[in-house]
């Protein structure tokens, strides 16, 4: 069987999407499945017709600078069709936005091939996340409705998370014809219970301290002004406490003022962003992590990678209470909730998690056996052979699809 992944952005860029689509893609071949790969012009300017990354071949869509996105769906409709044209794919998967979805299904009911749509994240949503609209806008409606006008035109339609299942399913679509395809990690690519690097910790000033941290991109729903807040409400009970800020992005600026203002200037240190081989040699030196993501609606239906990272090494943490962490976070036993939005409820949680260490093995083991239980990419992507039986059935093609290995 032959797919055709249509993607708003892929590798060598990282964010937790391309890292989710490079594990679908490595288990899908792993199940004897041929995958090609096509990204919008959302992948940033570029004449590439096709680019190599990590052992994937990209198909590009080219596009001025500046690009509508009217045009960008044009633009990657074409190139859809193109690619049918000359790998005839038994089936189109196209990943969110809905600016994905729509090109997909245009070209999928002309081809009469069979269209499933994965929406991660609501485009709406997301716009008002990254400051572009407002919930309720006009905009805001019109994005939601061409959301909804994506869902029902799929054959299929997968998702990450409950949360979003739920939304979706409030939209009028039938329950049989949505998936949970949740987010997992490779655990084996993640060494558990690992020691620090005792060359990085000095380099980055941290001998003998007690490090609290955070890696990842620097966006506003992440809550980060909140971690730092509550470091400088530790940092008289623990003199020795240091936040290590691995990554960066919009607010970065914003958080090193903060900390100055906070007169934790030289107890905050910002690493940049560091190499994807590279992330876990940091990991290794925090002893609490923190993800405490703000109570927004997108926090709320959409479940993150990071703690699924953090547990599959055997990490400590600390996680607000959103929807999108209680669906992955057993309090108390994979990790630690706390009230969303609160810089008291998180500088407490992590006063008590750095108080009871005798807790910690216990913890950590709990954490990588649910991973390695339950959250394993092999298992997750497994599910889409069913997802695509049903929607070849929808075209009397469920021939095509060959038996899992």
């Amino acid at each position: 069987m032959r797919i055709l992944h249509i993607l708003d952005h892929s590798l060598p860029l990282h964010s937790g999407y391309t890292f989710r689509t490079a594990a679908i893609l490595r288990e899908q071949h792993a199940l004897g499945w041929e995958t090609v790969h096509l990204t919008t012009p959302k992948q940033g300017f570029s004449d590439m017709e096709a680019e190599e990354a990590d052992g994937l071949r990209f198909h590009r869509t080219p596009a001025p600078q500046d690009t509508g996105l009217i045009a960008q769906m044009r633009l990657t409709a074409g190139r859809i069709d193109q690619l049918v044209a000359e790998f005839t794919p038994d089936l189109i998967h196209a990943h969110s936005p809905v600016l994905n979805a729509l090109p997909a299904e245009w070209i999928g009911r002309r081809r009469r091939i069979p269209v499933v749509y994965e929406m991660r994240a609501s485009w709406e949503d997301a716009a008002v996340d990254h400051g572009t609209t407002t919930e309720g806008s006009l905009r805001y409606r019109v994005s939601r409705a061409l959301e909804s006008f994506a869902l029902r035109h799929a054959d299929q339609i997968t998702t990450i998370c409950e949360g979003l299942r739920g939304d979706i399913q409030a939209r009028g679509i039938p329950a049989d014809r949505i998936t949970v395809i949740p987010n997992a990690v490779d655990a084996d690519s993640f060494q558990f219970g690992a020691e620090a690097d005792p060359a990085l910790r000095s380099e980055l000033g941290l001998d003998g301290c007690t490090v609290l941290g955070f890696a990842g991109s620097f966006y506003g729903y992440e809550g980060l002004n909140l971690l730092v807040s509550a470091t400088a409400r530790l940092a008289a009970r623990y003199p020795d406490i240091r936040l290590l800020m691995v990554g960066g992005g919009v607010q970065e600026d914003s958080l090193r003022s903060q900390a100055a203002a906070e007169g934790i200037a030289d107890r905050v240190i910002f690493t940049g962003r560091v190499p994807h081989s590279r992330v876990q040699k940091y990991y290794e030196l925090i002893d609490v992590l923190a993800y405490p993501r703000l109570p927004i609606r997108l926090t709320e239906l959409v479940t993150p990678l990071k703690p699924l990272e953090a547990m599959a090494q055997g990490r400590m943490f600390v996680a607000s209470d959103v929807g999108g962490h209680r669906e992955l976070i057993r309090h108390g036993e994979t990790g630690f909730l706390c009230k969303a939005g609160s810089v008291d409820a998180l500088a407490d949680a992590i006063a008590d998690v750095l108080e009871h260490r005798e807790r910690w093995p216990a913890i950590r083991r709990q954490a990588r056996d649910f991973v390695e239980r339950e959250r394993t990419w092999a298992n997750s992507v497994g599910r889409y052979r069913e997802v695509y039986r049903r929607a070849l059935a929808c075209h009397g093609r469920e021939s095509v699809l060959v038996e899992v290995r």
